[in-house]
């Protein structure tokens, strides 16, 4: 075994003397300095005026937190989004507009305020299914809703605004309907409402925001947006990249709210399938005494791009379940 005096030490550093003594030289820590070059402790810096170390430091925070263009805006996105998506919530306001209820009850739908009738009772139905399903799946596109039929004259239209009236209802939620049949809108003159700018106006031009062409209405939660004026280039319009980024701006950051597109008929107008890429839901609508199954798996595929396709069955005489609301609420089924 090798005795410990046999370990040679390490010389003594430069600028370091032994003693005259004959006692121990340079420190174990000195040496090993001299011997491996490590530099010797040295204590932090202290800056001279504290009161501009704090101002500089506080600059820094704030520069690195707000964009000085827009503000309190985020100057940099959240990880996780890509493009122009923006996390904050878009509120919806504007004067409200009054619904025309007179104008509603001639055309059979849900009057707000009104009385439980059977055609309320189904819609809630319909609601909670697709309410149930954005919340499970908890993203900003679950929350877009298609409404859709293959062809024209199935009730679209008249599922969309009944499901958008009995959304509102909800005392937590917000909905926007959307006038998305760009050829044929009819949601304002349904609901009384005056014409604007609308969806298609928003694409077409960028510098219009997507939220200034929203109509507030009186029903408490509903808000509406037109169709915008016609264009022969709806499809190319849906097509760009500009739709994504308006229809995020609606979604994202606003959990509670639900997005309903009134669509053109699958199988008559191509938007119906570009505005399905954009959508985590679509009901397709299908009447009774009319659809055929070959149109339904036509308007199936052609919806393909949503990844939740529901069946709507419109226009029964009859129940094959035998159920019936209006035995209970006290009015005719």
């Amino acid at each position: 075994m090798t005795k410990q005096i046999k370990i040679p030490l390490p010389q003594s550093g430069a600028g370091t003397a032994d003693r005259s003594d004959g006692a121990a030289g340079p420190s174990l820590f000195e040496r090993a300095s001299g011997a491996f070059g490590l530099d010797p402790f040295k204590a932090i810096p202290i800056p001279q005026n504290f009161a501009d170390a704090a101002k500089k430091q506080a600059a820094a925070f704030e520069s690195a937190k707000v964009d000085p263009v827009r503000g309190a805006e985020p100057a940099i996105a959240p990880v996780g989004l890509t493009g122009n998506a923006d996390i904050r919530k878009i509120t919806l306001g504007g004067e409200p507009h009054p619904i025309d209820r007179e104008h509603l009850r001639d055309q059979g739908m849900i009057v707000p305020e009104g009385a439980v009738t059977a055609l309320i009772e189904e819609f809630r139905i319909v609601k909670r299914q697709i309410i149930s399903a954005a919340r499970e799946q908890g993203t900003p596109k679950s929350r877009r809703v298609l409404i859709c039929s293959p062809h024209p004259g199935e009730g679209k239209t008249f599922c969309a605004t009944n499901l958008a009236i009995a959304m509102a209802a909800e005392r937590d939620g917000e909905v926007l309907l959307v006038d998305a049949d760009f050829a044929k809108p009819s949601i304002l003159s349904t609901l009384g409402l005056p014409k604007g700018p609308g969806l298609m106006d928003c694409l077409a031009d960028p510098s219009l925001r997507v939220e200034d062409a929203v109509i507030a209405t009186d029903i408490p939660g509903l808000w509406v947006m037109p169709a915008g004026n016609q264009t022969a280039h709806d499809s190319e319009y849906l097509a760009s990249s500009r739709t994504a980024e308006l229809l995020d701006r609606l979604t994202n950051g606003a959990p509670n709210r639900i997005v309903i597109f009134d669509s053109p008929p699958a199988l008559a107008a191509s938007p119906a399938a570009e505005l399905a890429k954009h959508t985590g839901q679509a009901v397709l609508i299908a009447r009774a005494d009319r659809s055929g199954q070959s149109a339904l798996e036509d308007a199936v595929r052609l919806l393909s791009a949503c990844p939740d396709i529901k069946l709507l069955l419109n226009a029964t005489s009859f129940s094959p379940s035998g159920r019936s609301f209006g035995s209970y609420y006290g009015y005719g089924g």
